[in-house]
């Protein structure tokens, strides 16, 4: 049955020509095209401070305060990709073209939400807390190559011919 769904979808458009026009006419297609840039650039420092504070035991309010702004950034991107995909495809979460995304997306969002209890609460040490932040990047890091890959698939097929054509 999955090989079956598997091959189903692989004819399958990411969007309809009308979910195409309303993804090119709006805003928060440009909003996306913003964040996500912004959370990855957020994303790589808040990485490199991490590991320098397990490395070396320093720069710990560093770190934590750049894991704060990628968990801003994280919900930020995700309350206004809800946004987009309502515009798009006429619900808020899991559209069956960015299903599996928007699930991992959750997961992702646990794992930093965990954190910042974690944080306020202080039921985990720093080095904890910080190993919690690389789990929450790892998944993030899977996430982002989830969307760049149907960012990918969406330009082939706006443009299935180019190349073929001189």
């Amino acid at each position: 049955m999955s090989a079956q769904s598997s091959h189903k979808n692989q004819g399958r458009s990411l969007y309809t020509p009308e979910q195409r026009a309303r993804r090119d006419a709006t805003i928060w297609t440009f909003v996306q095209g913003v964040l996500a840039p912004v959370q990855f650039i957020i994303f790589l420092v808040s990485v490199v401070l991490v590991v320098r504070y397990l490395m070396t035991g320093e720069g710990y309010a560093a770190a934590t305060a750049s894991i704060l702004l990628k968990t801003f950034a994280l919900y930020t991107i995700m309350v206004t990709g809800a946004i987009w995909e309502k515009v798009v495809f006429g619900r808020y979460l899991f559209a069956q073209s960015f299903f599996w995304e928007d699930a991992v997306s959750f997961v992702v969002i646990a794992i930093h939400t965990f954190y910042l209890w974690a944080l306020w609460s202080g039921a985990l040490s720093p080095k904890a807390q910080m190993l919690v932040a690389l789990a929450a990047y790892v998944i993030y890091v899977l996430n982002a190559a989830q969307f760049v890959w149907k960012l990918r698939m969406a330009r082939l097929e706006a443009t299935p011919n180019q190349g073929l054509t001189a």
